[in-house]
């Protein structure tokens, strides 16, 4: 089942950032990963969440980031930076493209007119972004910057 991230989500979205960052904490523990959590809710803040009874297994959510604080996907000021993680368990099951057609329906919903992420290129998930539309349109610290059009 699929869900809206309500603030009391918070302690898992910092979760899931382990398994959607985990690449770029290899590269620099120090890096400031959590601004893609901090002070959830702010104007700009929605996510769906991915869940089978009481047990949370991912998550997919999006925010804007100013120029001056710009995260690994960053397009422009307009555009939302979209995270997504599968607990390793739980992967190759379809819920990564499930949690991502949510998320894009609510960017839509939302009124945005495309959503950008940052990805290695070598992710198996590159395939499942450029289904939904993705393309790639920068390089960026050893990652793809993708941007699909809503």
């Amino acid at each position: 089942m699929i869900r809206a991230i309500d603030s009391q989500d918070t302690r898992f979205l910092r979760d899931m950032l382990r398994h959607a960052y985990h690449w770029r904490i290899a590269e620099d523990p120090d890096r400031p990963l959590y601004r893609y959590v901090q002070n959830w809710g702010r104007p700009g803040d929605a996510g769906v969440i991915a869940f089978a009874g009481p047990n949370a297994y991912g998550a997919a959510w999006y925010r804007l980031f100013p120029a001056s604080a710009a995260g690994f996907g960053f397009v422009d000021e307009e555009t939302p930076e979209l995270t997504i993680a599968v607990v390793p368990s739980c992967r190759g099951r379809g819920y990564g493209d499930q949690l991502l057609s949510a998320l894009m329906d609510r960017a839509r919903a939302d009124g945005y007119e495309r959503v950008s992420l940052s990805v290695e290129p070598d992710s198996p998930a590159v395939h499942l972004y450029k289904r939904h539309g993705f393309e790639t349109v920068a390089e960026r610290g050893g990652a793809s910057v993708m941007v699909a059009d809503l």
